[in-house]
């Protein structure tokens, strides 16, 4: 995800994985199996994670074709198993991403069919078993199989699509950029579906973000190793950390968001941990004389933008008033809104939530003036 290669680097260097280059977007690595393992089940900056098993040039249809007729795609595909084909073209040769995944297609059931007397797998476009992704940058071809399946954001705990819900990939590298120490209160004044703090009580007990994922792609694979798989999520169980967890609270002044939000907490055993209030956060004062929020409020793409400028001057306002000594950390997609917190931008970035380009702003809210505390 764009803006958290550092993050996703550094958590894969502490999984095992050597050799890693940041990508535009991505991050490469080397690893045995017991690393990819790892990495889908701890890496909370990661989408998903792919392994390249065939890389070429071909400059035209014809040459693809036969590159990929070259390796025998039966040692990687079972035949009772289902696939599915992503591509993601940048070429003035191959034009079409659509096409250059039929091609490979027909290549791999080509194979299939010369070598099984006609028989050959089924495409599945809603849950394969096997992914495969082709990536062409101008002539050069990489093919890479898919370990994750479903992306790697779901971890599991989400019992069912909310309303503009935040990614939790998204809110776990948010929490890990803000320098939150896991200690220092945390606050998410406008906390919808809770992922923020969910996320953060995940980081401060190092409990796996997957832990509660039932199905990777990898253990479609024939080498799929059941014993290592269950040995790994054994011993992250012993890393999960006791005892007392940071204040973690959250506000939210919508009845609906708040009854599933509580739900959801006490269906994971979380609601003990996490303090959630149906309250307005422009009328409470803050309850520590320091710690950290973190927060995703509304953008305004339903609302005037006039409405949305005193919204977000309200926030201004409270923080200013509510929170001094506090460091807060604002993601918005709208950056004219942003501008109407009126305060001193202490540190930002640019993240993206889905399609959208966000601002993510830290704002250090002294008591008195900077100067002079």
């Amino acid at each position: 995800m764009s803006g958290f290669e550092n993050l996703l680097a550094e958590e894969i260097s502490n999984l095992g994985g050597s050799q890693i280059e940041m990508l535009n977007r991505a991050v490469s690595f080397e690893g045995d199996i017991e690393v990819l393992y790892q990495v889908n089940l701890w890496a909370r900056t990661a989408i998903r994670v792919i392994q390249p098993i065939l890389e070429f040039k071909a400059h035209n249809e014809t040459v693809l074709y036969k590159r990929l007729r070259r390796y025998d795609w039966t040692n990687l595909i079972p035949l009772d198993k289902t696939f599915k084909i992503n591509s993601n073209v940048h070429s003035e040769v191959f034009t079409h991403s659509k096409y250059v995944a039929l091609k490979t297609k027909d290549a791999i059931v080509d194979t299939f069919r010369e070598k099984y007397n006609g028989e050959r797998p089924n495409i599945e476009l809603e849950n394969p078993d096997f992914l495969l992704d082709v990536h062409c940058n101008k002539v050069d071809f990489v093919i890479s199989i898919d370990s994750s399946g479903e992306s790697l954001h779901k971890r599991g705990y989400r019992q069912k699509e909310r309303r503009a819900p935040l990614n939790e990939t998204l809110a776990a590298g948010m929490i890990m950029l803000s320098g939150w120490d896991k200690k220092m209160p945390l606050l998410d004044p406008m906390c919808g579906s809770g992922t923020i703090l969910i996320e953060a009580l995940l980081i401060a007990r190092n409990i796996p973000p997957r832990f509660n994922r039932t199905h990777f792609a990898f253990m479609n694979w024939p080498e799929y190793n059941d014993e290592l798989w269950r040995t790994i999520k054994l011993k992250s169980l012993a890393t999960v950390k006791e005892g007392p967890v940071p204040l973690l609270f959250g506000f939210d002044i919508d009845p609906d968001e708040y009854a599933q939000t509580k739900k959801l907490l006490k269906s994971l055993d979380m609601d003990t941990y996490i303090d959630l209030h149906k309250i307005d956060f422009f009328s409470h004062e803050c309850i520590s004389e320091s710690g950290f929020i973190i927060t995703n409020p509304p953008y305004g793409l339903r609302i005037e933008q006039d409405d949305i400028n005193d919204f977000y001057k309200n926030i201004g306002d409270t923080f200013k008033k509510h929170y001094q000594g506090w460091t807060a950390w604002v993601l918005s997609g709208n950056k004219e809104a942003l501008k109407f917190l009126g305060l001193r931008t202490s540190k930002k970035m640019t993240l993206y939530n889905g399609a959208i380009e966000c601002k993510y702003h830290r704002y250090d809210l002294y008591r008195g003036s900077k100067k002079q505390p």
